[in-house]
């Protein structure tokens, strides 16, 4: 993915504006309720990386959700990874693609737990600068979670697609 000059690095605390290129994904779909989303995530993962293995196609990026629609008691979503190259449909696993488009970017420190106000504080970030969202919107797993890391040390690359 190529990013704006706008772009200030990975650890930017403050939203910016990105320009990012299509990119082929490996995911697994579905329309989840949202009190099952963690465990929806661990089997997609553990699907993908035993499909993606088989076919000997390499993820090249973090894992990623992307969310059709905002957040309400069910999420209709795509989580993955980004591969290098297209991935033969399998079981629950399917070739896909994250949009070349603009985003309104914003990196969360924390928690998933605080997933929300980072969104809300992107989407008002967003309106200040006169851009309309999408109705699509995604997230980029930057660290991976472990049993035993504290949640402070997570990072979650926000992106929300806009126009304007």
């Amino acid at each position: 993915m190529t990013h704006s000059a706008s772009e200030t690095g990975a650890g930017a605390r403050e939203p910016q504006l990105v320009t990012v290129d299509q990119a082929v994904t490996a995911v697994v779909r579905g329309v989840v309720p949202t009190a099952e989303l963690r465990n929806f995530f661990d089997a997609s993962f553990g699907e993908l990386a035993k499909t993606l293995t088989a076919q000997q196609v390499a993820i090249v990026g973090p894992a990623f959700a992307l969310y059709r629609e905002p957040l309400g008691q069910t999420a209709d979503l795509e989580i993955g990874f980004v591969t290098d190259g297209p991935v033969r449909d399998e079981g629950r696993v399917a070739a896909a693609s994250l949009p070349g488009t603009r985003v309104a970017r914003l990196i969360h420190h924390g928690g998933f737990d605080g997933l929300g106000a980072s969104w809300e504080r992107l989407y008002a970030w967003a309106g200040e600068q006169g851009l309309t969202p999408g109705p699509e919107l995604w997230e980029v797993y930057l660290t991976e979670p472990t049993p035993d890391m504290d949640p402070d040390d997570l990072r979650t690359e926000l992106n929300l697609p806009v126009t304007g």
